[in-house]
């Protein structure tokens, strides 16, 4: 299994931070935050990796992790995004450096307390299709800013509903998704939303509709450092009490 980071986008939800660098390289307690989505998959045995990054710091990642291997990583590739096209077109430009693989995809201001293997050993077990990383979130006002699964009796995945009025679960959909090679085909048919952008949520729906959807739920702390100031705070001061990254037991997946 490949692993992809997205690091991209124009961060304008942490401005004024992001207008000297890159919201991936500020900093989470002690370290720039992009190092702690290396570790995840790093300590989940994904040791070939590839970012994708863009605009005009996009050179500060090859400062900062060079070769990779000072990080555990054993192949480090780097893919540029022109413009800002979404989460789908940035993993769509990883497609030959997964070379008919099965990659894990990690947004790179998503910070976990528990380590993601267990849901990395999932899925290489799983037949086909994809898998999503859910965290459970209590509060109903934050979950009309993510993406929600929509559960049926059963517990499986039916929808994902992006931003929903009245969400229809009490999980948000991380930004760790896994996937087999047929993702790569998917892409280049999607239709651009109202922001111009490949959405991963459609990605995600279309292996819903194909019942090919499987899931696994974090345990503990789940962060989206790039979601807001408040929330890039809330992150830090996690990480500086509690750290991340840590072992966990198994778990069993659910589909």
């Amino acid at each position: 299994m490949r692993g992809v980071i997205l690091a991209g986008g124009t961060g304008t939800r942490l401005h004024p931070l992001t207008r000297i660098t890159n919201k991936h390289l500020l900093p989470i307690y002690d370290r720039p935050m992009v190092t702690y989505a290396i570790e995840a998959l790093v300590g989940a045995g994904v040791t070939e990796l590839m970012l994708v990054t863009g605009g005009t710091h996009a050179g500060e990642f090859l400062r900062l992790l060079g070769n990779g291997h000072e990080y555990g990583i054993d192949r480090l590739s780097y893919a540029y995004q022109e413009r800002p096209g979404g989460i789908a077109e940035a993993l769509g430009l990883a497609e030959r450096f997964v070379d008919g693989e099965r990659v894990v995809v990690m947004l790179a201001d998503n910070v976990v307390e528990r380590s993601i293997r267990p849901a990395v050993e999932h899925f290489e077990v799983q037949r086909e299709g994809a898998r999503i990383v859910l965290s459970p979130i209590d509060d109903a006002a934050h979950l009309r800013h993510l993406g929600v699964p929509d559960l049926d009796d059963g517990g499986r995945v039916v929808r994902i509903v992006e931003k929903p009025a009245d969400p229809p679960s009490h999980y948000a959909v991380t930004g760790i998704y896994f996937y087999e090679p047929s993702v790569f085909r998917i892409i280049p048919d999607l239709v651009p939303s109202g922001r111009g952008e490949l959405e991963i949520t459609d990605v995600n729906n279309w292996f819903v509709a194909e019942g090919k959807m499987e899931y696994d739920v974090l345990e503990g702390f789940w962060g989206d450092a790039g979601e807001s100031i408040d929330a890039y705070y809330e992150v830090n001061d996690f990480v500086r009490g509690n750290g991340a990254n840590k072992a966990c037991g198994p778990r069993e997946p659910r589909s």
